[in-house]
């Protein structure tokens, strides 16, 4: 498959990851891993690609006045530890696949909206439950090459401490602290030769995506329809992913 054709996959799944406040993680690795890139160059490609786009969906949606530092700093406070040390934990590729297969699952559940609608908010959660939840997420985050807001999303929603564009802030503030963890501690190990000139066309191409998705989930409409067209897509991937 030629550059332009992974950029354009890359760009699509920024933008509609970005839609919900995310930074595509989960996304990039099925794009790749079903591509046949070796893990040790997806997981530092979806953490790199992951810092872009999260910080684009974070400026968007805190802008328009839905980001509550008092609900992101306890789950980060822990997880950002925890990133860095779950980089540096490699996995068999099986195990790897499996686990990402689990979290499409889990990111397919929150495209399609089955943790509910996010329309109400109720108390936060208590610090020892938030730094409990952010430790375990960090943790699997640096492991797969993910930031964690595809597993922190759902779980502000089902409980009720967020609403769904708060959701959105929070996730996208979350996976950038955690990428950049786990990105640093990647680069600190293997340094940076693992980067060539085609990630910077793949930056490009995932921050024209994610911008223009962030804009519109954080100011516009709902894009459910594509978010459900993806859904599609990546429960498919989850599927070959798992039995592979």
């Amino acid at each position: 498959m030629n550059e332009a054709t992974i950029a354009l996959l890359l760009a699509v799944v920024a933008f509609l990851y970005a839609s919900v406040g995310h930074g595509g993680g989960s996304g990039y690795i099925a794009v790749m891993t079903l591509l046949g890139f070796a893990p040790e160059v997806v997981r530092p490609t979806a953490l790199l690609l992951n810092l872009f786009v999260s910080a684009m969906a974070f400026v968007q949606f805190a802008r328009a006045g839905h980001f509550r530092w008092k609900l992101f700093w306890p789950f980060a406070i822990a997880s950002v530890p925890m990133a860095w040390i779950g980089a540096r934990i490699h996995l068999d590729v099986v195990v790897y696949k499996r686990i990402l297969a689990v979290c499409l699952i889990i990111a397919v559940a929150r495209l399609l909206g089955f943790f509910g609608g996010g329309d109400e908010r109720k108390e936060m959660p208590g610090l020892a439950i938030a730094l409990a939840i952010g430790a375990v997420l960090g943790l699997v985050s640096g492991m797969i090459g993910i930031g964690g807001g595809v597993l922190l999303s759902p779980l502000l929603l089902v409980f009720g401490w967020s609403t769904a564009k708060e959701s959105a802030a929070v996730s996208a503030a979350f996976i950038f602290v955690n990428s950049a963890a786990g990105l640093i501690s990647v680069a600190v190990s293997k340094g940076l030769s693992m980067f060539g000139p085609d990630h910077l066309i793949w930056i490009a191409a995932a921050l024209a995506g994610g911008s223009l998705g962030a804009y519109i989930g954080a100011q516009r409409f709902s894009q459910l329809r594509l978010r459900q067209v993806l859904g599609i897509v990546l429960l498919l991937a989850s599927f070959k992913l798992f039995f592979a």
